[in-house]
């Protein structure tokens, strides 16, 4: 469940913070494992180019009808940042469309925070009115694939860069609660 106190999103054990440019210093750390790369590629980036890739991301999508939107994640009990949820959002088909993704650093993994995280962006998405959310996701990742089964996401046939696409379609007369 996704409440929010003071406009900030909360969960039971975290809040979603809007990404600002001052994140990157301690995100930088979250991120520093090169074992989070295993599924998504690359590397760990440096202060430098997280500090870039975050004032791109703030500056906004280049296409007016895609919105970038990124949260880190703050764990209450502990006082720090652990991974971010985003959602890149853009009209579907049948109504606004979201793609999901998350990531929790390896120190924090395996305490479910990335699931309660990612339901959390789920329901405030569809609360707001998203129709189709999807992630993609490594077929060997089941750490994240247990995440989307937990969004309410299903596989399907369909695939991308190597990674299979989940999705989540909120019919028309579902109850749009967070």
């Amino acid at each position: 469940m996704c409440v929010a106190v003071d406009g900030v999103p909360r969960s039971a054990r975290l809040d979603l913070l809007p990404l600002r440019a001052g994140h990157a210093d301690e995100m930088a750390r979250v991120l520093s494992d090169p074992a989070l790369h295993t599924f998504i590629g690359g590397r760990p980036e440096t202060l430098d180019e997280l500090r870039a890739r975050y004032r791109r991301v703030l500056a906004g999508s280049p296409d007016p009808a895609v919105s970038w939107l990124t949260w880190v994640l703050r764990l209450r009990d502990e006082g720090c940042l652990t991974g971010y949820v985003q959602a890149t959002l853009s009209p579907g088909a049948v109504g606004p469309e979201a793609e999901i993704a998350w990531v929790v650093g390896t120190p924090w993994q395996g305490r479910g925070l990335a699931g309660e995280a990612a339901r959390a962006l789920t329901g405030r998405l569809v609360s707001r009115g998203v129709r189709t959310v999807v992630a993609y996701i490594h077929p060997d990742h089941h750490a994240s694939a247990s995440v989307a089964r937990a969004c309410g996401l299903a596989p399907t046939g369909l695939w991308q860069d190597g990674e299979r696409r989940w999705q989540r379609d909120v019919p028309d007369g579902v109850p749009q609660t967070a």
